[in-house]
């Protein structure tokens, strides 16, 4: 992977680009994650340049010290920053604490962007308090809830099921916690009319960690949002249908942004 350094760390990133013409899309992780979760958006190279990063402390990524909630979201966001300027990215696509990070990069930092994809996400994320103490006290029975039933998956014996508990166990316990932290204190329902770039909200039909009614609510609130459902997934749907995720990207910003 590349690096790119900012704010005395590295941030580490991956770029596939086949000499395409269309805009670069630049893809962030959600909670426990890394940049892995996007390895079936690297088909899309072959019409779009795509970008995919490990945010801090995640994956190849240096770690920060920072508190749980507003300071490790900014901190996300300048790893962001600083990959989307060095690849020159135009579209900006998160999942889960992703799409935190992508909105509050576009609401604070005024990114010079042309559209947002918000996949498994939404403008509040509050998490399940129990979720919240076995994330503190019981770690492998954090992982094994997310990875139930229409949560991460719809299938939770998906084959890549297995796959995405083992990386949440590299990500490891404080970092996952963080992640989570920061998802709960997030909250921009009443700023959401200022996201003012062409934006597609993408859920899995199953997903009950950020169900459709929060995508609805994206496209009832932004000046210019579109609705985008992924059947037969749920949370991951990239991983889960990445066929069906990745026609959606290709038809809204073929239709959208070019």
């Amino acid at each position: 992977m590349d690096t790119v350094t900012h704010h005395g760390r590295e941030t580490a990133y991956r770029v596939s680009d086949r000499g395409a013409a269309g805009p670069t899309l630049l893809f962030v992780h959600g909670s426990g994650g890394t940049h892995a979760v996007w390895k079936s958006q690297f088909r899309l190279s072959d019409e779009f340049p795509v970008a995919v990063l490990d945010l801090s402390g995640h994956g190849e990524s240096d770690d920060i010290d920072a508190e749980p909630g507003y300071e490790t979201c900014s901190a996300y966001v300048d790893d962001v920053v600083a990959v989307a300027e060095e690849v020159d990215a135009s579209v900006l696509i998160g999942n889960s604490l992703g799409g935190a990070v992508i909105l509050t990069a576009l609401l604070e930092r005024e990114v010079d962007v042309d559209g947002l994809i918000l996949a498994g996400t939404g403008a509040k994320l509050a998490v399940l308090d129990d979720l919240l103490m076995w994330l503190s006290n019981d770690f492998p029975r954090a992982v094994s809830f997310l990875h139930d039933s229409d949560r991460l998956f719809h299938d939770p014996e998906h084959e890549y099921a297995m796959l995405s508990q083992e990386a949440m166990q590299d990500v490891g316990r404080a970092v996952t916690e963080r992640d989570f932290r920061t998802c709960h204190e997030f909250d921009v329902r009443d700023e959401l009319d200022a996201v003012d770039v062409p934006t597609l909200a993408l859920v899995g039909e199953h997903d009950r960690l950020t169900p459709q009614s929060y995508h609805e609510y994206f496209c009832e609130e932004m000046p210019d949002c579109e609705l985008g459902i992924v059947e037969d997934a749920a949370h991951l749907s990239m991983l889960e249908q990445p066929e069906a995720f990745n026609t959606a990207i290709q038809d809204f910003v073929n239709r959208r942004l070019e």
